[in-house]
């Protein structure tokens, strides 16, 4: 019997990605063959940078990865990753408050496509706290984000609200 290759979305909006994020994708990259990184198209936000700036931050990001690649989609995740032919989800959860929801949007994941599983991975431990909103926040508010997201989001986050 030949194992089948097992491709993973990760999906999310990365408005802008964080250290946080790059950790998911490093450690994903380890346990999946391929790893898609799939901004959100979402009209509803009101995001900092457009899909396609986010995307070229996580390309640039995650580029020591080989097996990542990044893409964007709208509409439902799982129509997404049967296109891709993607069996599993990637999520991340920093805290017990984020499982509801996530919990939430798995079960209904399920009851579309039974075929894809959702897997969970929580952060390391110095990232548990972040977010993109927040970095977001601090960055509109003067402060220092050096150490939470990468150095090229960081340039480019300083240049977008100068």
């Amino acid at each position: 019997m030949v194992a089948q290759r097992v491709v993973a979305v990760y999906p999310g909006s990365f408005d802008p990605i964080t250290n946080g994020h790059l950790d998911l994708i490093e450690r994903g990259s380890k346990i999946f063959d391929e790893l898609i990184v799939a901004v959100l198209r979402n009209a509803e936000k009101d995001p900092l940078f457009t899909v396609e700036e986010r995307m070229e931050m996580l390309r640039e990001a995650s580029q020591h990865c080989p097996n990542v690649s990044v893409d964007s989609f709208a509409g439902l995740l799982v129509d997404y990753a049967v296109r891709r032919q993607a069996r599993v989800i990637l999520r991340g959860i920093r805290a017990v408050s984020d499982f509801e929801n996530e919990m939430t949007m798995a079960l209904m994941n399920r009851k579309l496509d039974a075929n894809i599983e959702t897997v969970y991975m929580m952060p390391s431990v110095s990232y548990t706290f972040l977010s993109s909103r927040l970095v977001r926040e601090v960055v509109r508010l003067g402060g220092d984000v050096r150490g939470l997201v990468p150095p090229l989001v960081e340039a480019r986050l300083r240049a977008k609200v100068a």
